[in-house]
């Protein structure tokens, strides 16, 4: 399996952009390539610094894409599919938290780190039936802070970065998450109160 991935990241690199898209796509949908995307983002910003941009956004572009085709056959029957596999009570409490806050409940974990089972979140916004343009959205959102972040890291600092995102990726994803969320729902109460006076 480590050949594989070292096989195909040889192939994203040659491919530049073009690879980093492939990659988001297939890593985001049905397959699995955890951090390969994180990692050949910082190795070809740092070798090439103006294309630093390109590169960030065709990975998120490639992510986007990928999750669509999750989102789409989660809306086609994913309920059934998760209700199979995870007891019904935790079903209807996570269907009910992305009917209420629909693009929270994606930006939230699209920001998380590996080992964080992101496909989980894309299905069951997929299951609760959240509109495409928030889902496309929110996974624009995260994931482009996730990729631009590390783009720049990888600008600023060359090869160390990719040593930073190893070492203190996971604190920063958690960090900008929860500032998200209470970003977030301090936006969703202070609505709720403009309301209520209203």
């Amino acid at each position: 399996m480590a050949k594989l991935m070292a096989a195909i990241a040889v192939w994203a690199t040659g491919l530049g952009g073009v690879g980093l898209l492939v990659i988001a796509i297939l890593d985001s949908s049905f397959l699995s390539f955890p951090q390969v995307n994180d990692v050949l983002l910082i190795v070809l910003s740092t070798k090439y610094p103006d294309r630093m941009v390109y590169y960030a956004a065709m990975t998120t572009a490639g992510s986007i894409v990928g999750c669509f085709m999750l989102f789409a056959v989660a809306r086609r029957g994913g309920e059934v599919f998760l209700r199979k596999r995870v007891r019904g009570a935790h079903v209807d409490r996570a269907l009910r938290l992305y009917q209420r806050f629909g693009l929270l409940a994606i930006v939230v974990p699209a920001l998380l780190p590996p080992p964080v089972p992101f496909k989980v979140f894309v299905l069951l916004a997929g299951a609760a039936d959240v509109p495409p343009w928030r889902f496309g959205l929110a996974v624009a959102l995260g994931r482009g802070i996730r990729y631009f972040g590390q783009g720049y890291l990888a600008v600023i600092y060359g090869e160390h970065a990719l040593v930073l995102v190893k070492r203190y990726g996971p604190e920063f994803g958690i960090g900008f998450a929860v500032l998200v969320l209470f970003a977030g729902l301090a936006t969703y109460w202070f609505r709720r109160q403009g309301r209520a006076t209203a």
